[in-house]
Parts: structure tokens; sequence; C-alpha cells
């Protein structure tokens, strides 16, 4: 399919799929509640024609469009989920629910989608194979949506034999899409330490077990994890955002708590890497004379892009966007559930801009109150989105 007939499709459809944008932003629902999010996406699929399967692994969403003939199947992911953030963007399509926003860009992810199943719909006859498309809940809440899905055997029947996503960036600009073959995004871990001393009166510190002075030292101390213990080649996080010590001015709390999270691109290390976050939490409890209860949450793998469909990609994107509109991204120490999708099949993440490159607008990074995207982006999400996918498809056809 050419260039010039996935534009003349998607402009047919491009402002409706702005609309069903808005309305994925403007009614967010956290992670295993996307109830309502679900039930647009299955009525914009019923008013297409296009058959699906839904409330798998959770309110997960799988739709099927089938080419011409047999041959294989290629996967097209796209996350559901909103975060716990109160938005301040000053917009018609603004949240309506108190405390929950789209700051990741999920819904601009399944916006994209939906263009794109329309796109391919309208093009059944010039492909053989089948695509399958997965609306994925819970991409933001451990243990993830992915996991549930696979378990649920959305890779089968048809047999997924490769799989893609997209993922808006706010450091990239309109029409632009961004790369990395291997090893790309961390693995991601959470990390909850419990200090159990001993309370008091702040004036009688011989008669406590101070657990906020304890819980200090474990901060400090893990930091050479990282800085001693972690080979400089390999990628390490360990950072903490919450410390609880819920005492007063004089009083010591009986316990203190803290969390983090962790973060690598190597499994052994990882591994590792946890038992030294036990051990020296515990260790240096017990030295002032405390309990430490240690708990970590092990998450999401590191995301690996399969280096020939990254080239592939690459090359449909030249083709596409243009040589100027193709960028290679460096490893981030951010994570993705999508991995899971991609210790099971070939695939690859890729990087979608959303920065207007004329105003430099919207500017503000994911997971903030301020966050929003450029929709003229979600022309470049979903035309890209169907040229890729057809050149993957007939790729793997061919190789039959």
């Amino acid at each position: 399919m050419t260039k010039e007939i996935i534009n003349s499709i998607a402009n047919e459809i491009f402002s409706e799929v702005v609309e069903h944008r808005r309305f994925f932003h403007k009614n967010p629902e956290l992670s295993c509640n996307e109830k309502n999010t679900a039930a647009h996406i299955c009525s914009v699929l019923d008013k297409w024609g296009i058959p699906y399967k839904s409330n798998i692994g959770g309110y997960g969403i799988v739709a099927i469009i089938e080419g011409q003939n047999k041959g294989k199947c290629v996967a097209l992911r796209a996350d559901m989920d909103a975060l716990s953030i109160q938005e301040e963007n000053d917009v018609e399509y603004k949240s309506c629910n108190a405390g929950v926003m789209h700051a990741c860009g999920h819904d601009a992810h399944m916006a994209s989608l939906l263009g794109t199943a329309y796109i391919l719909k309208k093009q059944k006859n010039d492909f053989n194979g089948t695509f399958k498309l997965i609306f994925q809940p819970s991409e933001e809440a451990l243990p993830g949506g992915a996991l549930k899905m696979i378990n649920s055997d959305v890779l089968e029947n048809p047999h997924v034999d490769a799989i893609i996503a997209q993922h808006v960036i706010p450091n990239l600009h309109t029409g632009k899409v961004g790369f990395r073959s291997g090893a790309y995004m961390a693995s991601t871990d959470e990390i909850y330490i419990t200090v159990n001393g001993r309370g008091g009166h702040g004036a009688t510190q011989e008669l406590n077990i101070d657990p906020v002075v304890i819980i200090a030292q474990i901060l400090i101390a893990l930091q050479q994890i990282s800085s001693r213990f972690a080979k400089p080649a390999t990628p390490t996080v360990l950072s903490f955002g919450r410390m609880i010590a819920d005492g007063q001015t004089n009083i010591i709390p009986d316990k203190a708590i803290l969390e983090g999270t962790f973060r690598t691109f190597d499994e052994d290390w990882r591994k590792k890497a946890h038992k030294l976050i036990e051990d020296i939490s515990k260790n240096t409890a017990a030295g002032f004379g405390a309990t430490c209860d240690v708990k970590i949450k092990h998450g999401y793998p590191f995301i690996f892009n399969n280096e020939e469909i990254t080239a592939l990609a690459k090359t449909a994107a030249t083709e596409f966007l243009g040589k100027e509109n193709v960028v290679d991204m460096p490893i981030r120490m951010t994570a993705d559930d999508f991995a899971y999708f991609l210790q099971k099949t070939p695939g690859i993440f890729y990087r979608l801009g959303i920065t207007n490159p004329e105003t430099n607008q919207p500017s503000a990074n994911q997971h903030t109150s301020k966050f929003d995207i450029d929709e003229n982006a979600l022309f470049t999400g979903m035309t890209y989105m169907s040229y890729l996918a057809l050149t993957l498809l007939k790729n793997l056809n061919d190789k039959k």
C-alpha cells in the first residue's frame, strides 16, 4: 500500500480519531478500572464492522482484521489506563475525573490504534494474513495487563509472529519517530522497607530505638549499590521517592517506611541487587537494635527490540516519513510491560513525537499534571503504524 493511499484513508478519519482521543482524555480510568474506556473502543469497532473479543485479562480487547488469504499474523498493541494525577491543563477535553489523568499518552495510543484499524480494514483485500489489535489494560500497575492477556492466550488463535507498539514522547517533534535496537528500556521493581524500632518522647532518646535515624542510615547505605556494586557498563537506578515517619516534633514513632524503585538491564545483576538491598537494610537496622522488613515487588523485565524488525521499521520510516524524521534513541530507565510481549514474540517498541516543531508546545513531561500532546501527531501515529504493520506482514509472508 502506498503512502498516498494510507494518507488518503487517514484524512477520511482523522477528525474522528482526534475526537476519540479527546473522549479518552476527558474520561480517564485507572488500572483495572477501564470499563468505560473499553466500552467506547468496542462501540467504535462495532461501528466500523471490525470483529473483536472483550474482557480479556481484565478490560482488554482484541480485534481481528483478516486479509484476502491466509498468512502470518502481526499484533499491534495500545495501552488503556491513566494515572493518579490531578490535571492542570486548561483545555476543553480536560479530565472530568478528579485525581485521574491521561498523563502518559495512553489516550493517544488508543486513538492511533483505532485509526490504524480503520486504515487496515479499508485495505483488507490488499494483504494476506491477519492483524491482531490488542487494547491492553493496566500497564501502569504491577503485575501489568500484558501478562494477564498473555496468560489468556492473546498471542494465539491465530499465533502472533511479530508485535508492534508505539509510545509517545515529548522530546521528539510531531512527524518524527524514534528507534533503538536491542535493549531499550529498563526492568523495574518496587522496593518497600519498614524499620521497626521503639518510639517514645523525643527528649528521652536513650529509651528509644529511633527508626527515623535508622531508615536515614539505610537510605544512605543503599546508595552504594549503584555506585560501588553495579558494573559501570550496566545501567542501574535505585531511587527512593517516599519516606514515612509519622511522629511529631517531640514524638519518635515506632516505625519508619521507605519506598523506591530499582531498575537495570541485566537479570543476573537484578537478582544480586535484590539480595544486597535486603541484606544492607536488615543488617543496618540490626546494628541499631531494630528489625527491618524488606519487600521487593518483582516488576516488568527490560524491553529488548528485535534487531531485524527494528532495522525494517527504520527503513519503513525513512520511506514513509523521510530520513530527517527518523531518530536514534538512547536507552531509557523507564519501563513498560510490553516487555512481556517481547519475551514471547519478536517485535519493536518505538517512539512517536508529539511536540509541535513551530511552538515547542506542549512541552510538559510525561507523568506530570501539565502533560498534553500536539494532536497532529495522531496522523503520524496511525499512518506510520499502518505502513509498518503492512510492511512487516509482507516481510514475514515472503519468508514462508
